[in-house]
């Protein structure tokens, strides 16, 4: 059995194309010990700040050219090292990386090997922004402690028990299968969190609650989760598909590209930034932060009202859908940035759905709070609940019980 600071630790590593975000956890009473952000990584302006939790210090910030992942980890293991909590501590058990895409192999949780590493770079073509970050600062933590547990969590793995009528597409069956064209789904630890959270809120195992789980960031996903095992999902083959968001379209009809290229003369690289970059909120009406867009409704502001109106239509599509899909939910869960903060989103989407037993009540969806709560009325049959979510902690949990019995053994 572990005690407390003896192998217990789990630095969480979620490496972007510019960034590196961190956390470094003691799974013995789940803290943090520290926090911390690398961006403009390859840039002049590379500013790298530290939080060091454990000792109550204030924050730090380094400024100035960090050139690459691997300088910027070893940034990153010289302030832990400042604050006696280094990289080369045994009380650090393992490293669990973010990984975005695992494709149809990987449905949990796995220690990274060779083979792990290489079906990873055969899943680049399908998610060519993310997974070269992920494989980057995997390779780069490997250098720096190669005699340690690393560990691939991957956001599409709580997605895999989707039945084949969801995650298939209705085209060509032989291309889709050559292609890896399917819906794979992202968000994974999010969505996998927030509805054991959303369990445990209504006093109940996760296998006994039907939740539709709402993750309203920049990025916007939702999902359908029947038992603990979710059934369906909104992003596809990559985060493109699905809601409205900060800068992506979401659904649209796949003619739309053909009709710009033939039409407009655009090719395929103008319409993937179109779709990913200049599109949703931003595209509508150039603001992707909710909280501008809701300054500019109540100042009578048209075009952001219209942008919030095409917003909710598509969040109270999918939550009408996934009821059907259900055919019984215990409750709706609101996550992320906007979900967690934004009280006219979460009361505009049950606007209107009280026949399928959801309500808001004002005076608590109006109450901010770092904790799970409900925000719906007694009398609702549904249970409306904002539940913040906690990807770092759920990738350390993941992380640690791989690792523990190996450590244990």
């Amino acid at each position: 059995m572990t005690t407390a600071n003896q192998g217990t630790r789990v630095l969480v590593l979620n490496s972007g194309s510019s960034s590196v975000k961190y956390q470094l956890l003691d799974m013995f009473d789940s803290s943090r010990l520290a926090v911390g952000l690398v961006e403009r990584i390859g840039e002049e302006t590379s500013r790298l700040k530290h939080t060091p939790l454990a000792t109550g210090g204030a924050a730090r910030e380094q400024n100035g050219p960090i050139a690459d992942h691997a300088a910027a980890l070893k940034a990153v293991a010289a302030e832990l090292a400042a604050d006696g909590l280094g990289l080369d501590s045994p009380e650090l058990a393992a490293i669990g990386h973010r990984v975005v895409h695992g494709g149809l192999k990987f449905s949990a949780p796995t220690v990274i090997t060779d083979e792990v590493m290489a079906e990873i770079e055969r899943l680049v073509p399908v998610a060519p922004l993310h997974n070269p970050a992920n494989i980057t600062g995997i390779r780069t933590a490997q250098t720096l402690r190669p005699d340690l547990p690393q560990v691939a969590v991957f956001d599409t793995a709580f997605h895999t028990t989707m039945p084949e009528s969801a995650a298939r597409y209705a085209i060509d069956a032989a291309t889709a299968d050559e292609y890896r064209i399917r819906r794979y789904g992202f968000h994974g630890t999010s969505h996998a969190y927030v509805s054991r959270e959303t369990a445990k809120l209504l006093g109940k195992a996760p296998e006994d609650v039907n939740v539709i789980v709402l993750h309203l960031g920049n990025g916007a996903s939702a999902s359908a989760v029947r038992g603990g095992r979710c059934v369906d999902t909104s992003m596809g083959l990559t985060p493109l598909e699905g809601l409205v968001m900060g800068t992506r379209s979401g659904d649209i009809d796949p003619a739309v590209t053909f009709h710009l290229k033939r039409v407009a003369g655009m090719s395929v690289d103008d319409i993937d930034v179109l779709l990913n970059k200049k599109s949703g909120l931003v595209g509508l009406c150039g603001d992707n932060d909710m909280r501008e867009i809701r300054r500019r409704c109540d100042e009578g502001d048209e075009k952001a009202q219209l942008a919030f109106d095409i917003y909710i239509h598509r969040l109270k599509k999918y939550i009408g859908a996934y009821y059907a899909v259900l055919g019984k939910v215990d409750a709706i869960a609101f996550t992320a940035g906007v979900g967690e903060n934004a009280a006219p989103v979460r009361e505009a989407a049950v606007a209107g759905l009280e026949e399928l037993g959801l309500a808001v009540d004002g005076e608590l969806n109006a109450v901010r709070s770092d904790r799970p709560r409900l925000i719906s009325p007694e009398y609702a049959r549904v249970a409306v609940a904002v539940v913040p979510t906690d990807e770092e902690l759920e990738i350390a949990q993941q992380t640690y019980a791989l690792v523990t019995p190996a450590l244990n053994s």
